[in-house]
């Protein structure tokens, strides 16, 4: 028995050819969110034209077709095969207009971006500016963007943490010594509050929650009361004083020997696991279907596991806040 294929999709919008760019910190699942463009565009007849260096490959006007082909072999791979950057040119309105000139030269319909707040920024100026459709999705391991339960990149941001909490949990023990673990997150304590729960770490400290450093001290002394013979403290980079602050604390308060661990951008490499592959491959045929559908100015999101799309501009203006019952959770599992 032969398969049908699925029903093409209503092309209310005319469209013909898109494009799409990452931005800003690579994610793992980019790749499989520009993979589920092309797909899907060529499923749909359209042509996709691949930005590279982001916006600031834009404004230079760096783009090449893609096609199915081009985007075998990639849902696997971490980092983006479009390559990203930062760019102060697109900050200026004439970057901006070098970008869109380009983008019309070429008859391009509308662009997916696919990367954080900074980006989504950039896109809003974009469409606001010079008219063009603009669609966001969610690449970043932060996961702090309002309208998502979860961004692209999160979930193995978490596996990777956990996997150096882990085997520094194993040396802790053996040496009798505290680990204060630095985990990414400059605005946002997502990955250190799920990292916490998941490593066991007797404390946590999260930008959402700026208690002083000095209550950590209390903690590590009740631990070794216990017989714990070393303790884990998760600390989100963005947490004031940082990882180091909170080891200065433990060691003029206890007498403690502590280390510091600052895990870095380790986080935002390797292979994506396959809950961001699955939500990259989604979102990113959400966004093609988007623009098909006449909408713009929006990111296509994942809530409750349904779809569904917030303006750019709430994305950043509302605030999405920890799990504070998780939050609680790994304070009363912690004892």
């Amino acid at each position: 028995m032969t398969e049908s294929l699925p029903a093409k999709h209503p092309n209310s919008s005319g469209i013909q050819r898109l494009a799409v760019l990452t931005s800003g910190g690579d994610a793992p699942g980019m790749n499989a969110a520009i993979r589920a463009v092309v797909r899907t565009a060529s499923f749909e007849g359209l042509e996709v034209l691949g930005v590279r260096r982001g916006f600031s490959g834009l404004h230079r006007g760096e783009m090449k077709l893609l096609g199915p082909r081009d985007v075998a072999n990639t849902i696997q791979r971490g980092g983006t095969i479009l390559l990203t950057a930062r760019s102060a040119t697109w900050r200026t309105p004439e970057g901006r207009a070098a970008g869109a000139r380009h983008l019309r030269e070429q008859g391009v319909g509308g662009l997916i971006v696919i990367g954080g707040d900074g980006s989504f920024h950039g896109a809003h100026l974009l469409e606001q500016e010079h008219g063009i459709r603009v669609i966001g999705v969610p690449g970043t391991i932060d996961n702090d963007l309002y309208g998502t339960d979860h961004t692209i990149g999160y979930f193995t941001a978490v596996e990777t943490a956990l996997d150096a909490v882990d085997k520094l949990r194993d040396t802790g023990a053996s040496h009798e010594r505290i680990f204060v673990i630095e985990v990414m997150g400059r605005h946002a304590g997502h990955i250190a509050l799920d990292v916490a729960v998941a490593g066991g770490a007797e404390e946590v400290f999260i930008p959402e929650d700026a208690r002083p450093i000095g209550d950590v001290v209390q903690v590590v002394k009740d631990s070794v009361a216990k017989g714990k013979l070393g303790s884990i403290v998760i600390v989100a980079e963005g947490f004031p004083g940082g990882a180091q602050g909170v080891a200065d604390a433990i060691q003029a308060g206890t007498g403690l020997e502590t280390r510091v661990s600052i895990l870095g951008h380790i986080q935002r490499g390797g292979t994506p696991v396959s809950s961001d592959r699955i939500l990259a491959s989604r979102l990113g045929e959400a966004a093609v279907y988007a623009l098909m559908d006449g909408v713009s100015g929006v990111m296509v999101g994942r809530q409750g596991g349904n779809i569904i799309q917030t303006p750019l501009h709430e994305t950043w203006e509302k605030r999405k806040d920890v799990n504070r019952d998780l939050y609680r959770c790994a304070k009363t599992l912690s004892v």
